[in-house]
Order: C-alpha cells, then sequence, then structure tokens
C-alpha cells in the first residue's frame, strides 16, 4: 500500500460518521474480535442472570461465584478435577465444530462418545496380548473408528436421503444410549461385577496413566494435539478451505466444482472420530469398562463449547476449560449453599441460551461500512 492510499484509508476509517472498524481491523480481524465479544457478552450475561438466580434462592451471588472460583481454579484439587473434565468436552465439541464448518449442525458427540466407549471395550476385548501403549493406542483408534461411522451415518442420510442432521443425531444419540445398556446388561455384561451393570474390562496393561506430577491423566493432551491439528487442517488445507467455502456459499461451492458429497460425509465423520476418541479416552483412562458412567452429558456440553467458543478450533480449549470448571464446582456448591448438584447445570443452561440470544448481534457491534 503507497503512502497515499494509507493516509486514504485512515481518513476513511476516521470520517466524522464514526470509526470504520472493516477498515481499521479489516475482515478477518474483526470477525475475531466481534466473535471474542460476543461470547464474553453471553457469559456476562449468563452470569448476571444466574446471580439474580441466586439472589431470589436466598444466597450472596458473591459468596456463590467465590465458591464456584474456588471449586474450578482455587486449589491445586480443584484444577485437577478441572483439566480432567475438560479433556473429554474438548474432543466432543469438535462433533459439533467440524460439521459447522459446511453448514451442518451436528449434535452426536454424546452418541458418538458412547460408540468411541463401546469401541474401545470391544477392541480390548479382542486383542489382549499388546504391550501397554500398543493397547492404548489400538482402543482409542477403533474409538475414534466407531464413533467416525456413527455420527457419518447422519451425513449419509443428509446426502442421500435429505434428513435433517440435527434431528438424525439426536436420534442417533438416544439409539447409542440404548444399544449400549443392552450389550452391558447382555451379550457383554461382566456377571462378576454386582454393584451396577458394566461391560467386561479392557486389560489392566491398557489403562491409560496420569501426567507426571499431576492427577490428570493423558487424555487432556490428546485433546490438546487434536484441536492443534483440527486447526491446521481446517486453516491450511485444500479440504478444509473447501469446507469453509461450502460451508459459506453451498451454491458457490457447486459452480466450483467441489465435492460436496464427499464433504457432506467427512465433516461428520470426522467430529464423530473426534467425539469417540473422547469415549475411549474415558474408557481406558477412568472407567476400563462401558457402563451408565458413560451418560454423563459431555456430548451435550462440547455443543455449548463449539457454540461459546464461536466454531474457533483453538478457542475450544479455553472454553472447555471455563465450562469444566464449572461443572466441576457443583460439589462444592452443594457443601457450602445446599444448593442442588444441579445448580451448575442451569448455569450452563443460561449459557447456552445467552449464546443463542447473542447471535442477534452478530455484524452489528463492528459494522463494516
Amino acid at each position: 500500500m503507497s503512502p497515499s492510499d494509507a493516509d486514504r484509508a485512515s481518513r476513511q476509517a476516521m470520517s466524522p460518521a464514526g470509526p470504520n472498524y472493516a477498515v481499521l481491523l479489516g475482515g478477518p480481524a474483526r470477525e475475531g474480535v466481534e466473535a471474542v465479544t460476543l461470547s464474553i457478552l453471553a457469559l456476562l450475561g449468563a452470569f448476571a442472570l444466574f446471580a439474580v438466580f441466586v439472589a431470589v434462592q436466598g444466597h450472596d451471588p458473591v459468596a456463590v461465584y467465590r465458591v464456584l472460583w474456588l471449586g474450578a481454579f482455587g486449589t491445586s484439587f480443584s484444577i485437577e478435577n478441572t483439566l480432567t473434565l475438560a479433556a473429554p468436552i474438548i474432543l466432543t465439541a469438535l462433533c459439533t465444530l467440524i460439521p459447522a464448518r459446511i453448514g451442518l449442525l451436528v449434535i452426536g458427540g454424546e452418541g458418538a462418545l458412547i460408540m468411541g466407549g463401546l469401541g474401545a471395550v470391544l477392541a480390548g476385548m479382542a486383542i489382549t496380548g499388546l504391550p501397554g501403549h500398543l493397547g492404548i493406542l489400538w482402543c482409542t483408534l477403533m474409538g475414534a473408528v466407531f464413533g467416525g461411522a456413527w455420527v457419518a451415518m447422519a451425513g449419509a442420510l443428509k446426502h442421500w436421503r435429505g434428513v435433517n442432521e440435527t434431528i438424525a443425531t439426536l436420534l442417533l444419540n438416544y439409539i447409542a444410549i440404548a444399544l449400549m445398556f443392552h450389550l452391558v446388561t447382555g451379550p457383554l455384561r461382566d456377571l462378576d461385577v454386582a454393584i451396577k451393570a458394566q461391560s467386561y474390562a479392557i486389560p489392566q496393561a491398557y489403562a491409560m496413566g496420569d501426567l507426571p506430577g499431576w492427577s490428570v491423566h493423558w487424555g487432556l493432551v490428546y485433546g490438546v494435539v487434536v484441536i492443534a491439528g483440527v486447526h491446521v487442517f481446517l486453516r491450511h488445507t485444500v479440504t478444509g478451505f473447501s469446507m469453509s467455502v461450502l460451508g459459506g456459499n453451498r451454491r458457490a461451492a457447486q459452480m466450483a466444482g467441489l465435492n460436496i458429497g464427499g464433504l457432506t460425509l467427512l465433516a461428520p465423520g470426522r467430529g464423530g472420530a473426534a467425539g469417540g476418541l473422547a469415549g475411549a479416552i474415558v474408557v481406558v483412562a477412568v472407567h476400563r469398562a462401558a457402563s451408565e458412567s458413560l451418560v454423563v452429558g459431555f456430548g451435550y456440553t462440547g455443543i455449548l463449547v463449539a457454540f461459546l467458543a464461536r466454531q474457533n478450533p483453538l478457542a475450544v480449549v479455553i472454553v472447555a476449560l471455563v465450562i469444566g470448571g464449572i461443572a466441576a464446582s457443583g460439589g462444592l456448591l452443594q457443601r457450602r449453599f445446599g444448593m442442588p448438584d444441579a445448580a451448575t447445570d442451569l448455569l450452563l443452561g443460561m449459557i447456552f441460551l445467552a449464546v443463542l440470544a447473542s447471535n442477534a448481534l452478530a455484524g452489528r457491534l463492528f459494522p463494516a461500512r
């Protein structure tokens, strides 16, 4: 840009009509700043609404939020608990985030996680003689395959039959839960465990250990590595660019000759693979077996994380830590204030509603003129 062009752009940006943020920030930068601003406003709005709810219940909102912080990040134990909860949430968020790149609203993270857990258990039962690291790799890989194949069915239904992907993945969640309960109470049930119905356990050698010096399993590292890979894939590959084109304008993608059918199958499949990996990690790192303990809502929480991160893979890590911290504080709120453990679920629901409401401001905070 020549000096005269720069001077003209500066005068245009600071015209009497007000600053032109499109010129000052640039298109991508403006969108990024707006996304961060909207997410912060959504969080603040939800926290304010929850404070009103807490006050109506007769509690001091400041004291409640102080305990929330303590339960999430106030001690080394709470930090470890938050990190442990954030690990699967990071991956289930990708089950919504990746398909969103092509304009699909997939909410199948819960089903992908459950099928990933089942895949890990079946893989561990099928091959038991592998060395520990190879056994963990084998189980997590098969979990990702099971989860990817499960959610890819919704992509296939969308492409070949025109079935709405949101409804399809919601129903697939319930089918996955029913299938898991059938298997752990029937063909796969370990009758030596009388406390609850669960499947046979994977070999002890396949159990994932903790990070050195932390009571946090290696699944957190898995999640961060996958997030980095997804960021590179979406931002710096031809396929990732093609997905963005399809999500931005389907007609333009058709005119460019993109393989829309392949992308429609690829995006849900990759997202489901991330959700399946989350389920496999929960099995190999925590439970070592499939049971009702897999159905704890990590998949649905991942939807909130993806929306609050505004479909930015790198932002998913930060948001997952915030949401994981809130979820980790439920027990402490119950002990300190006698509030139900589900109070944090109410706060998460308020955040989700605030995120949806904030979408009405998209493109209006920093309008391009």
